[in-house]
């Protein structure tokens, strides 16, 4: 976003003086949780980031192989980056999001993905932080900073730098854990060319708890702080293609985009405060509990038109109708039938497969 030149070293007061600045300013913009971390890459995160790759856990996201080298850490991927300055927008939901799970003629979608896509709130708040970091440098005289920012489409290892920056902590799970949202954030980084002093890095805390682990319905952890993608039910509805495995098709239930299980079960979520969730990621009415009968007659343009400006939409109308044929397989609703025999013949053979699965468990 800026030019990069180099410039004098700032004092220590000054620096801290700014990072104070900072920290208010991310607050302002709507984020919940601002600290900044070392740019230098993290041998121990690139080694178990290579070892996950190697046991196939990453499944089909091929992309995560393709630019391994960069995720070594934020130098691999930009050399000029002195620091990195790791933000969080908390998304805590109001209600418990395992509530649906006794609603099976209700669709079950995750809770981020129920409101506006984090990509475009999370990085217009960080494109507007990153402008007024440069200005503010400039204007206390540390010179033309250079600054780029990033949210989850970059090989960005952004848990790992949540970690660094004190963010919280990467939980069994595997996601960011926080003292003070919970499971909820949104994660986003901006690196920048000026060296910010860090922040204390976050501590695990998770003791004995292995609540995430015992919750999830594929057994996706083959142990704690690992996971194994191939069996994940977020990874499964939203990154697979073609046909889902049919021994994990029982244990989606009625969840047609994503999971929430193991980050709801986490004991920190008692502190998360809805008071700092961004008002942006709200549940919309039509998403929060949608019906099953009517998500299972959407063709590709009334598809695009309900999910409008949400994440949602990036795993198309074909997919997303295959979760929803899951679903109604295992809602045992034989008023679904109706809907589930018209997309016998669909175009898509996935879907196809999906139905006359689904209508067998419905008509058995």
């Amino acid at each position: 976003m800026a030019s990069v030149s180099l410039t004098p070293s700032p004092d220590a007061d000054s620096l801290a003086d700014l990072r104070r600045a900072l920290g208010e300013e991310a607050a302002r913009l709507g984020f919940a949780a601002c600290g900044v971390a070392p740019a230098a890459d993290n041998a121990l995160a690139a080694e178990r980031l290579g070892q996950w790759l190697a046991a196939g856990h990453h499944g089909e996201m091929e992309w995560m192989a393709a630019r391994a080298d960069h995720r070594q850490g934020p130098q691999s991927l930009w050399g000029e980056a002195r620091a990195v300055i790791a933000l969080g927008m908390s998304y805590a939901p109001a209600g418990d999001p395992l509530a649906l799970a006794i609603r099976p003629d209700r669709a079950r979608i995750s809770t981020y993905a129920q409101g506006a896509d984090y990509h475009d709130t999370v990085k217009k708040a960080l494109k507007a932080l990153a402008r007024w970091l440069v200005a503010e440098a400039a204007r206390r005289g540390f010179g033309d900073i250079g600054v780029k920012v990033f949210v989850d489409t970059a090989p960005v290892m952004e848990k790992p730098l949540g970690q660094s920056a004190g963010l919280g902590w990467q939980g069994k799970h595997t996601n960011l854990v926080s003292r003070s949202h919970g499971s909820w954030l949104f994660l986003g980084m901006i690196y920048t060319t000026l060296a910010l002093p860090p922040d204390e890095p976050g501590r695990e805390s998770c003791g004995s708890c292995d609540a995430c682990q015992r919750a999830c319905p594929t057994n996706a952890f083959p142990a704690p702080f690992q996971l194994d993608a191939r069996r994940c039910i977020s990874y499964l509805t939203i990154e697979h293609k073609g046909p889902i495995p049919e021994e994990f098709r029982e244990a989606l239930g009625n969840r047609i985009y994503g999971c929430d299980d193991c980050l709801a079960v986490c004991p920190w979520n008692k502190f998360a405060d809805t008071a700092h969730s961004c008002r942006a990621f709200l549940p919309r009415a039509e998403l929060a509990a949608p019906r099953l009968a009517d998500l299972l007659t959407l063709d590709d343009a009334a598809f695009r038109r309900l999910f409008s400006g949400s994440p949602i939409k990036r795993i198309g109308r074909d997919r997303f109708v295959r979760n929803c044929l899951y679903a109604a397989g295992n809602s045992g609703d034989g008023a679904l039938a109706g809907a589930v025999r018209a997309l016998l013949g669909d175009e898509d053979a996935a879907v196809a497969e999906a139905a006359a699965w689904a209508l067998q468990r419905l008509e058995g």
